[in-house]
């Protein structure tokens, strides 16, 4: 009984990380600067220019994927340039572009997760 509470104790943290970053890709302008950043790295300006955010929007947005840990940053001259933290997020979003494209259907029906 003991290694089945230990079990469902560490599945709960695993799953409430997942949930944790899988918030962190539910908003359409965080995912509009993850894919713009996918590319290169960019200052904020140039992230408003890819993406049509407003700027004060990409800023709010970009402290959230920093304090995430999916976005990091680095001084350019008098600029700073914000990058994808890790090339596995690139392949995430590549593998989501895949999973919906053999799931898109279903996604696009489904009743219980609007857009915004």
């Amino acid at each position: 009984m003991d290694q089945i509470v230990a079990c469902c104790n560490s599945g709960t943290t695993a799953i409430e990380r997942r949930a944790k970053l899988f918030r962190g890709f539910a908003d359409p302008s965080r995912l509009a600067i993850l894919d713009a950043l996918c590319d290169a790295p960019l200052a904020v300006h140039e992230i408003v220019t890819c993406t049509k955010l407003s700027q004060p929007n990409v800023s709010n947005h970009l402290r959230c994927l920093l304090d995430c840990g999916l976005v990091a940053s680095d001084r350019d001259g008098r600029f700073i340039r914000y990058r994808i933290s890790s090339p596995r997020i690139k392949a995430l979003l590549n593998d989501v572009d895949t999973l919906l494209d053999a799931v898109a259907e279903g996604i696009e029906a489904c009743d219980n997760y609007r857009g915004t």
